[in-house]
């Protein structure tokens, strides 16, 4: 009987588990819903406590299903840099500050104003934004001063998770990059960003390689999850950087396109470049690195629109045993490009990549009474791919090709969505069938780190890709007069978004006094 391992991925919308067989045999998967949170405008947050109640749901519904396989190792991946604090016990204070949240708008410009972008980028090979966690740290020390008072460590999503698997803390290495918070030449802890953030060193645990063995599994642990005490547990990965390497993102040019909650842009590098509109992270693969992008809505702007506008396609698709999306997608393949004349701008959480702009705003332009609910459908699974290609610009721009283009996650299972995506941007999509995403990068890296794999490249016994969605050439033309449009919109209301805040924000004092 082939040994197996287990992967866990703690995703801002769903956590999900897998069960692998070192052969290649994906022997079960699980998953739990998970709620983001979002109480005022701009706001993201999650509860680090579902993800471990999420986790030990999965955990013993993968072990049920182990049939007796010895179980190597496991890896947890997850969203970063997600701000968890942890008082004395390891437990957290408050719910977490998601990467995507954009509350920290005045202390971004304070950060930039006292430390400057020049000498960030120069530490870091990033800018100062809504992802980094110097500005939030500076919004808790402002606004909850008590809580961050407790805080005994600052840690991430699946940190915090690996913590509760093995009793001990540590920061993996993309956590720990992405968190604005390393000197990116000497990979430690920087005495200077920390006092950006206003942290101490010791809230923040040693940084590790993601496929470092860093504990066991507890006692405890054990008990509650039902995986044998004593498996070997690694640092984890970074769930954009575990979903690229199991789409075989792995040769310099290749790029995904992540359609998860938010939408990743991963390109492989074989050598270090920086650019402040994008961040940088490492490569599972020792001495490689991904240049990516993270757009802060994608899927969940989708769930958002058919939550809210779409209740009676819903209940129709599911008394009918279908899916609201395939029926969506089936009632938008007669529209054109552009859907008759409208451009949605995705900026519902204001935008990371590469606008780093928490103040911009999701915005249609082009309604007319001619437009329903299939026009902005439509418009808006446009403008994510409009966002994708907005980083191929940036690539391009920085003289980096792409070889080729493959895609995945929730996303990536509609042809709609898909073959207008390869129309955007011009290059044929290949889509990556039927793996488990990050869930599985995260499994392969630890078995990676326990020697149940030769190479790097043994992935490929999990992946399999499908025939291309080529481009169509009139599509092509269409899409890149409306993609201009899509640029010069956010061009023209950049300055508008600060205003309509300020006034909201006025609004909402006179309606409380």
């Amino acid at each position: 009987m082939t040994d197996a391992l287990v992967g866990v991925d703690i995703g801002t919308t769903l956590t999900k588990g897998v069960l692998v067989a070192v052969d290649g045999t994906v022997l079960a998967q699980a998953g739990r819903e998970a709620t983001l949170h979002s109480p005022h405008p701009n706001w993201a947050e999650e509860d680090a406590e579902q993800w471990w109640s999420n986790t030990v749901e999965i955990l013993r519904e993968l072990m049920a299903k182990a049939g007796g396989r010895e179980i190597l190792a496991v890896g947890v991946s997850g969203m970063v840099p997600a701000l968890v604090l942890l008082d004395d016990d390891g437990r957290p204070l408050r719910r977490s500050i998601q990467q995507n949240d954009a509350r920290t708008a005045r202390e971004i410009q304070e950060a930039k104003a006292t430390f400057g972008d020049e000498r960030f980028f120069a530490l870091t090979g990033g800018s100062i934004n809504q992802q980094v966690l110097a500005p939030k740290l500076r919004w808790l020390a402002r606004h909850e001063p008590h809580i961050l008072a407790r805080a005994r460590r600052l840690c991430g999503s699946y940190d915090f998770v690996t913590h509760r698997l093995t009793g001990e803390l540590h920061a993996e290495h993309n956590w720990a990059l992405e968190s604005g918070l390393v000197d990116i030449a000497s990979g430690d802890w920087s005495d200077e960003l920390l006092a950006l953030a206003g942290v101490d060193r010791d809230v923040l645990p040693p940084i590790r390689a993601s496929h470092d063995v860093v504990g066991r599994v507890s006692r405890a642990a054990a008990r509650e999850t039902g995986l044998p005490e004593g498996t070997a547990v690694i640092a984890g990965v970074a769930d954009h950087v575990a979903s690229a390497f199991t789409a075989t993102v792995a040769e310099p040019g290749d790029l995904l396109v992540k359609f998860g909650g938010a939408g990743d842009v991963l390109y492989s590098l074989d050598r270090l470049v920086t650019d402040p509109r994008l961040f940088i992270d490492h490569h599972v693969v020792p001495g490689a690195f991904y240049l990516n992008g993270c757009m802060a809505t994608s899927g969940s702007l989708v769930k958002w629109f058919v939550r809210s506008f779409c209740q009676p396609d819903a209940a129709a698709a599911e008394a009918a045993g279908r899916s609201v999306y395939a029926d969506l997608d089936a009632a938008v393949t007669d529209l054109p490009p552009g859907s008759d004349g409208l451009v949605l701008l995705p900026y519902f959480l204001g935008e990371k990549t590469p606008l780093h702009d928490p103040f911009a705003r999701g915005t249609i332009v082009g309604l007319g009474l001619h437009h329903d609910r299939r026009h902005v459908y439509r418009a808006a699974l446009e403008a994510v791919a409009y966002g994708f290609r907005h980083h191929v610009d940036v690539l391009e721009e920085r003289s980096l090709p792409v070889r080729r283009v493959l895609a995945s996650d929730g996303g990536a299972a509609s042809d709609v969505w898909l073959q207008l995506t390869a129309d955007v941007l011009g290059h044929p999509v290949h889509r990556v069938l039927g793996h488990p995403g990050s869930s599985l990068g995260a499994a392969f890296v630890a078995g990676m780190a326990v020697g149940a794999f030769g190479s790097w490249g043994d992935i490929a016994r999990f992946v399999e890709v499908d025939a291309p969605f080529e481009p169509r050439v009139a599509a092509r033309a269409a899409y890149d007069e409306f993609f201009a449009l899509y640029r010069e919109t956010y061009d023209r209301l950049a300055d508008l978004y600060p205003r309509l805040a300020a006034a909201r924000d006025r609004a909402e004092g006179g309606r409380t006094t």
